[in-house]
């Protein structure tokens, strides 16, 4: 692959860090803050314990810390990003479990604090296509008029038996009809999430998860080989029945 940029990185695909830099001219920082939400899925509105692979803790910055406030975690991840990467443009992620899980009011107090520093050009949300509605989504795209706004929503699978089993809480229907409804809104970015190697599914049904998202018009993909993490559900599970794992080769 022919290097346009000489931060460009030789990898048959549009990594997030190329489009990034190509489109802001610099590196681009994400700073990961915790506002202390959660997930319908835990709190019984459509179930309780969350996805069975979830443990948050396996991914989330040991600093983060909800009790604070989102501008203090910003201030402190800029601190410590512009020192390591030597750069002064971030993206803040509301990363932990579904941070669109709450009224629109809450919501704008905590992203506009996070925008609240010349340095911040945007936010990437993490959360669940049955946690946003037409209001939420027409302020994140009046927000997306000044800044880079970003929703990324979990799939994991578009099969509902995995879905089912994993303890999404919603199926792949309203996963379709809520990517539909974003792509109405022009100024945000739509990434999506998928597992590979989830209990069950075989190398066909994985082909069909990436066919319904080649399908589905998003911006951004985030793939993952499935975790088995200490502290989940889906840890106890495979102790009592252990199944067959990605090798790395075969990942």
């Amino acid at each position: 692959m022919e290097k346009r940029f000489p931060w460009e990185t030789e990898v048959p695909y549009n990594n997030y860090a190329n489009y990034t830099r190509k489109k802001f001219g610099q590196r681009v920082q994400k700073i990961s803050v915790n506002a202390g939400f959660t997930c319908p899925n835990r709190d019984g509105k459509v179930a309780y314990g969350g996805c069975t692979y979830c443990n948050n803790d396996s991914f989330s910055p040991n600093h983060l810390d909800p009790a604070e406030s989102i501008r203090s975690q910003v201030l402190q991840g800029m601190e410590f990003l512009k020192k390591r990467y030597k750069t002064d443009q971030f993206i803040v992620y509301f990363q932990a479990y579904s941070n669109t899980y709450a009224s629109l009011e809450h919501l704008k107090m905590l992203y506009e604090a996070a925008l609240g520093f010349p340095e911040v050009i945007g936010l990437t949300i993490g959360t669940r296509t049955d946690c946003v509605d037409k209001e939420i989504l027409t302020y994140l795209n009046e927000l997306g008029e000044k800044y880079y706004i970003t929703i990324e929503y979990g799939l994991e699978s578009m099969h509902d038996e995995t879905l089912n089993h994993i303890n999404r809480g919603h199926d792949f229907s309203n996963w379709k009809e809520t990517v539909a409804l974003t792509k109405d809104y022009s100024n945000i970015h739509i990434c999506a999430h998928l597992i590979f190697g989830l209990h069950g599914e075989t190398e066909e049904m994985m082909m069909q998860n990436v066919e319904a998202i080649n399908n589905s018009g998003i911006h951004y993909l985030k793939m993952h080989q499935l975790h088995i993490v200490k502290n989940t559900v889906l840890a106890v599970e495979y102790r009592k029945n252990p199944f067959s794992l990605f090798t790395y080769d075969e990942y």
